[in-house]
């Protein structure tokens, strides 16, 4: 297993992402060359700070302590959207539940009065007010990833077509008898995946040669993964990375993902004929 600092750490701040600052080129680069590369980076943002992070993996503790039969209630017609169990023997350990359009209060508290019928307005705000800052997190890094193509003008059309997903995930701890893996190696099918976690560790990502990289997180970070369609909006520049989780130690891991999927994707024209930057 290699060292994780190899993964580029990006830090966005009103500073670098206006574009009349001397940081915005700079910072639109560094995000083309990460997502080329490794087809990730880790994202530091600090809109959300450490006290609401730590307040809202207690809150996912308590939600998935709820029975079965409750957290079962979260479905979609879409699969895999609703709650996924640990049955599978594929992913044991691994459990999850899906909240579409999570930056909308009315879908956080529909799901949010599903789990707890008398309600639960700590738990909504926390959920709804994290949903809202990765959407603008992601916004951000579309920008940048727009504008270092030379494509600025097709951002506002993406982000008004885009769907997205938050999921809340839970990854046991494996018994004596059981393998380690919380989720086997993948890559993510849409736009975009941007995964926040608690203190324990067990993402890892594949490089291009092969090799595993252990994914630790700087305070205030995220990592930001470039999934399949992605790879397609950018005529196979941008690498969609095969990534996965393997359990190890007395902790289970809790982590928070949101999946953005473009409702009307496919390889620009423009990178067809051209591979003009910033």
């Amino acid at each position: 297993m290699e060292s994780q600092r190899v993964i580029p750490v990006i830090r966005f701040s009103q500073e670098n992402m206006s574009p009349s600052s001397s940081c915005w080129i700079s910072t639109c680069q560094d995000v083309k060359k990460a997502f080329e590369i490794y087809g990730c980076f880790l994202a530091i943002y600090e809109e959300i700070s450490m006290e609401q992070c730590k307040e809202l993996f207690r809150e996912l503790e308590k939600l998935f302590d709820l029975p079965v039969e409750t957290k079962a209630k979260n479905t979609s017609k879409t699969p895999y959207f609703g709650y996924i169990g640990p049955e599978s023997y594929t992913r044991p350990l691994y459990e999850s539940m899906g909240i579409e359009n999570a930056t909308n209060l009315e879908s956080v508290q529909s799901f949010t009065n599903l789990m707890w019928p008398s309600g639960n307005t700590h738990f909504c705000g926390l959920l709804h007010y994290h949903a809202k800052q990765m959407l603008e997190l992601d916004n951000m890094v579309t920008r940048t990833m727009f504008a270092s193509y030379g494509v600025d003008k097709y951002h506002k059309s993406c982000v008004k077509s885009k769907g997205n997903l938050v999921r809340v995930m839970k990854y046991g701890v494996p018994k004596s008898d059981e393998p380690n893996v919380g989720l086997p190696p993948h890559s993510d099918k849409g736009f975009t995946t941007i995964l926040h976690q608690n203190q324990v560790n067990g993402l890892e990502i594949e490089t291009k040669d092969g090799h595993w990289i252990s994914v630790e997180f700087p305070p205030s970070s995220f990592i930001v993964i470039a999934g399949d369609a992605l790879k397609e909006w950018s005529n196979d520049r941008i690498h969609a990375v095969t990534h996965r989780v393997t359990m190890s130690g007395n902790e289970s891991r809790y982590s928070l993902g949101q999946f953005s999927h473009p409702q009307k994707i496919g390889t620009l024209e423009e990178l067809i004929v051209s591979s003009s930057a910033v």
